[in-house]
């Protein structure tokens, strides 16, 4: 039986590839769970309803319950809300066998996640749409979208999202009989599974499983026996964890697949009667739940064992009651395999005519079904259109609206350099004396001890004069970077303009000041000036007073600019404070 993913048809609803007009969102016929009770709850809510529902195998009710969350989430304006939920729908309409429907739902959660940037929720997204598109024949689609997914999660670097990329890549090479290419990817998958969830481990032992009921006869028909049985005794362990997790779960649907696997998996290895014992318990799961493409499946597995046996008369009543089974629940693929199985049965009883008219209904069925599929293609594409109208509409919007942030941050930008002009020294990106001006009165007004010198740089005409306006500036900023890095974080230092430089020390007493200020002098005295210029020596001369409040910080400005002139007079390269 095909992978754990794939479609199980409503008892009341045709697959959507037999009978849908449209791929709309719209009168999917899903039982009414109380809309009125669940309209009224909040949108996360409903998706964990939604979910639990999905988990226990009622996928009608679950995907009721997402719709409902999606409906909601649009018409309150929660895009993320909406993306999910329009995921939950997708995974619940294909397992009811609304193929298009989950195709819509996916491609319009895909334009919401675009929008809102979520490569993630994206990645999530195209690797379920894969699955109603296998299930809908369109095998090249299906690749393009895991090949997008693919990318997206190889540019996270997400384990899991690969994870889930390469199982759902096997199941495509499987479903186009690429069983060798398919067991490469569901193996690399496999090796990826520890630590996920128990669905996800599930999904890829049944996955291998299922494979590995291709593979083994294609091995054996090439004659590589040894790898067929080591893939077959691999499978059947694989299919029995697959088992004991469907069973933990208490997942029907699970179940009855897994069960199906490992009688077919037990016919191989020649075991018919257990074959035959699993296989029909998972045919009566299939009963008891409505299950009926899994019902169809078993009926047909049922009669392959008895071919086994040589039972071909009884294979035949068994292969006609699957077909049966098989038109109900809208399953053409299936009903053409089993079409094609009715005819070799016939052929091998010597009823010719038989033969040949099951294997006309499959040619029939077969082009019913190319039919169909490029019909379902040509109304996909003109929801592909629309959605695409909607996308440029969405991409416009967001490029007005990144025309409009790119604006409002130049001129944000502009402000700020603005600022800075105003605010800052250009060559030494201290704060200006404009700066200076605004900040001291806040520096004192704070409160506690505050010393304020004037600094001055020694015989600085000279520097100039002899190495250049060029090596002038760069004594400056040097100036301005020692500075800067021996004050605390609520001292002051700015340019005051030309050489000179003002030097406010909050919290520091008269004493305490005339030290840290002579420590910065002797910074300036001590630093290589040579590296600059061979023989450039610096020096700094500095007045300092204290400034005893905020009336008197003129008169302290004026009395450390007084002091300064009396260190110049005192030979300069000192600090005077009285």
């Amino acid at each position: 039986m095909s992978a754990h993913d794939r479609a199980e048809p409503a008892d009341d609803a045709p697959s959507s590839i037999g009978g849908h007009s449209a791929p709309g969102l719209k009168g999917d016929g899903l039982t009414t769970v109380n809309a009125t009770a669940s309209a009224a709850l909040p949108v996360d809510v409903l998706l964990a309803r939604a979910e639990e529902k999905r988990l226990a195998g009622d996928y009608r009710a679950g995907g009721e319950l997402a719709r409902t969350a999606a409906d909601l989430a649009a018409a309150t304006g929660d895009a993320a809300g909406e993306a999910a939920a329009l995921r939950s729908l997708a995974n619940q309409l294909m397992r009811l066998g609304r193929q298009e429907e989950a195709i819509a739902a996916c491609r319009k959660a895909v334009v919401t996640l675009e929008a809102l940037d979520d490569p993630v929720g994206l990645c999530e997204v195209l690797t379920l749409q894969a699955m109603p598109l296998i299930d809908l024949g369109m095998h090249d689609e299906a690749l393009d979208v895991l090949a997008t997914a693919r990318d997206i999660a190889q540019r996270l670097g997400d384990r899991e999202l690969l994870y889930w990329v390469h199982n759902r890549t096997g199941v495509v090479h499987g479903r186009m009989g690429e069983h060798e290419l398919s067991t490469t990817y569901l193996m690399r998958a496999l090796g990826m599974a520890d630590g996920m969830n128990a669905e996800a481990r599930f999904c890829i032992l049944n996955n291998v499983s299922d494979n590995a009921v291709y593979e083994v006869p294609r091995l054996r028909g090439r004659g590589d026996l040894e790898a067929a049985d080591q893939v077959l005794t691999g499978a059947l362990g694989y299919v029995a964890e697959a088992l004991r997790l469907a069973r933990e779960a208490r997942h029907p649907y699970r179940e009855a697949i897994s069960l199906d696997n490992h009688g077919m998996l037990l016919a191989l290895a020649g075991d018919l009667d257990g074959a035959g014992r699993s296989v029909e318990e998972s045919r009566l799961i299939a009963v008891r739940a409505g299950y009926r493409s899994l019902e169809s499946a078993a009926l047909q597995h049922q009669a392959r064992i008895r071919m086994m046996r040589g039972h071909h008369t009884e294979a035949i009543e068994g292969l006609r009651l699957a077909l049966e089974r098989a038109h109900q629940a809208g399953e053409k693929p299936m009903a053409m395999e089993i079409s094609q199985e009715l005819s070799e049965a016939h052929e091998r009883i010597g009823d010719f005519v038989a033969a040949l008219a099951h294997y006309r209904d499959f040619h029939d069925l077969e082009r019913e079904l190319h039919n169909q599929v490029a019909a379902a293609r040509a109304r996909m594409a003109a929801h592909h259109f629309e959605l695409d109208n909607v996308r440029l509409e969405a991409e416009n919007a967001r490029l007005e609206a990144e025309l409009h942030r790119a604006r409002s941050a130049e001129l944000a930008a502009d402000n700020v350099v603005w600022q800075r002009q105003a605010t800052e020294d250009a060559l030494t990106g201290l704060p200006n004396r404009r700066s200076a001006d605004e900040r001291l009165p806040k520096l004192v007004a704070a409160g506690g001890p505050v010393c304020v010198a004037v600094a001055d740089v020694d015989r600085f005409k000279r520097v100039n004069d002899e190495y250049g306006h060029f090596i002038g500036d760069e004594v400056l900023r040097r100036i301005a970077a020692i500075l800067l890095d021996r004050i605390g974080e609520t001292d002051l230092v700015a340019r005051f303009g030309g050489e000179e430089f003002l030097i406010a020390l909050h919290g520091s007493g008269i004493e305490e000041a005339r030290a840290r200020c002579e420590l910065l002098r002797a910074s300036v005295a001590a630093y290589p000036w040579d590296t600059i210029e061979p023989g450039l020596t610096v020096t700094l001369s500095m007045g300092l007073t204290e400034v005893t409040g905020p009336a008197s910080l003129a008169d302290a400005m004026s009395q450390a600019d007084q002091r300064l002139y009396q260190a110049k007079r005192n030979g300069r390269n000192r600090v005077q404070a009285d």
